[in-house]
């Protein structure tokens, strides 16, 4: 997608900080933290929600997960706990229409979330 934000991050063509840059995954840092470790895992490819991937059954929204768990070690949140979240539409927060799972941890997650 020519104009998508995130498709430009996997390309190279926008600078970001990233933590882990897999063949059909990669993660970087969000450049609006919620928490004291916010990490954004997204597939390269496009796929404008989490529902999309989860159509397209070719283990890639198993992959993301899987990276997103390594992230969470990586960071060093795993044992602490952490949370994967994906908003999917407008009305959930969803502020780039390509899937994206944030990984957060490193502070007290309270419940309900916003």
């Amino acid at each position: 997608m020519p104009e998508c934000l995130f498709c430009g991050i996997a390309a190279g063509e926008i600078p970001a900080t990233v933590v882990l840059d897999g063949k059909r995954v990669i993660a970087f840092r969000d450049v609006n933290p919620q928490a004291s470790t916010h990490v954004l895992v997204i597939p390269r490819d496009h796929y404008p929600n989490v529902a999309a991937l989860a159509s397209a059954g070719d283990g890639l929204l198993n992959e993301l997960i899987t990276e997103a768990h390594q992230v969470a070690v990586a960071e060093g949140i795993a044992d602490s706990g952490y949370r994967i979240v994906f908003n999917t539409g407008p009305g959930a927060g969803q502020t780039v229409g390509h899937v994206h799972a944030h990984v957060l941890g490193g502070r007290p997650m309270t419940w309900p979330p916003g």
